[in-house]
């Protein structure tokens, strides 16, 4: 018999490396970059469903102005398992209030669950078997686990976890503890990281007993917990600080261990992401109406069937056309989407495009 696990989906996010597509009111989240017609956060609510076992057990963190969105996408939500925050403090806070709320509801021993509304995985029954293990293992150990994915190449734009000594097995999965988190590493270290077959990417999805995380983040982060349990989460979080659960408690506990897992998992960080997915054998990843001359290795996505993008001689090129805004840019240079959407905050003109 597997031990229930509360499943809840971190949704606040805004996407911003998927502008024009991704804005404001209709973040990453809230589209579907497959051509399945399913959103990313439905994707993962269907995922996530079968080890809630039913909606009434699946919650949401999300903001404020994305809390309409979230029940128009997720209409069989219950509204009080909708959290929303008054405005983005990073996922630490996220984290800690809805701890905060489940442990309320269920009990301090209930397993929590927490993960991203926008990646992308594979292998459901994989993902499925992963997070049996997991909350197998939280609620038998004083343990925060967190899921480390085998990297396929020396990726530059993700976190990765080293995994320590390895205490056991769950699921006939192996269990590590966590020696480290390394953010975001150069490429010549990323390629080092591979050679030793000790680092996982670091999924962002963590499972823990509420009691346990409770007591770490009264240790490590009170700064954060101790506001909320004084006061209305509302009310408590303009004092709380902008900080991820990474740095204010998976860096310092002594309570990580890492599962690491082989499906197949994107974090869908830019629109390089989509080739990943999508481009096969094919010459250019089209998701739009497109007709091209000497075009190769070129990403096209339109959100109205009867527009048509066409193009001559081009090469390693992203292309997105959405209502008022067609996007422009190298492959190699989607990161900095997010230096424009700066230009535009700034520039009267242009502030409707965000």
């Amino acid at each position: 018999m597997h031990s229930s696990l509360i499943p809840v989906i971190l949704a606040g996010g805004k996407g911003e490396r998927f502008w024009p597509l991704s804005r404001k009111h209709r973040p990453k989240q809230f589209l579907s970059l497959d051509g399945s017609g399913k959103s990313l956060l439905q994707a993962t609510a269907d995922r996530l469903l079968p080890l809630a076992g039913g909606w009434e057990k699946l919650w949401v963190v999300t903001s404020s102005q994305l809390a309409n969105g979230v029940q128009q996408q997720l209409p069989q939500l219950l509204v009080e398992n909708l959290l929303a925050e008054p405005e983005g403090r990073d996922t630490a806070p996220a984290v800690a209030w809805a701890t905060l709320e489940i442990a309320q509801r269920y009990g301090e021993d209930v397993v929590v669950g927490f993960f991203p509304a926008d990646p992308w995985i594979e292998d459901q029954q994989g993902f499925q078997q992963t997070l049996h293990a997991a909350t197998q293992l939280a609620a038998t150990e004083e343990a925060i686990v967190t899921l480390g994915v085998k990297p396929s190449y020396p990726a530059t734009g993700y976190g990765y976890i080293e995994q320590g000594e390895q205490t056991g097995t769950f699921g006939g999965l192996p269990v590590y503890r966590v020696n480290r988190f390394t953010e975001k590493p150069d490429r010549q270290t990323a390629q080092e990281f591979l050679a030793t077959d000790r680092f996982s990417w670091n999924s962002g999805m963590f499972i823990f007993r509420a009691k346990v995380v409770l007591k770490e983040l009264r240790t490590h982060a009170p700064e954060i917990i101790n506001p909320l349990e004084a006061q209305a989460a509302v009310a408590a979080y303009p004092q709380l600080p902008k900080t991820s659960i990474d740095y204010a408690l998976m860096e310092k506990t002594q309570l990580a261990y890492v599962l690491p897992v082989d499906f197949a998992w994107d974090d869908l960080g830019d629109w390089n992401a989509i080739e990943r997915l999508l481009k096969g054998d094919a010459t250019n990843v089209e998701l739009a109406n497109h007709v091209g001359l000497d075009t190769q290795g070129t990403i096209l996505y339109a959100t109205d069937n009867d527009d048509v993008i066409v193009t001559i001689g081009l090469a390693d090129v992203v292309i997105v056309r959405d209502r008022n805004v067609t996007l422009i840019v190298k492959k190699d240079r989607t990161q900095d989407i997010k230096q424009v959407l700066k230009l535009l905050k700034n520039d009267s003109r242009f502030t409707n495009l965000l």
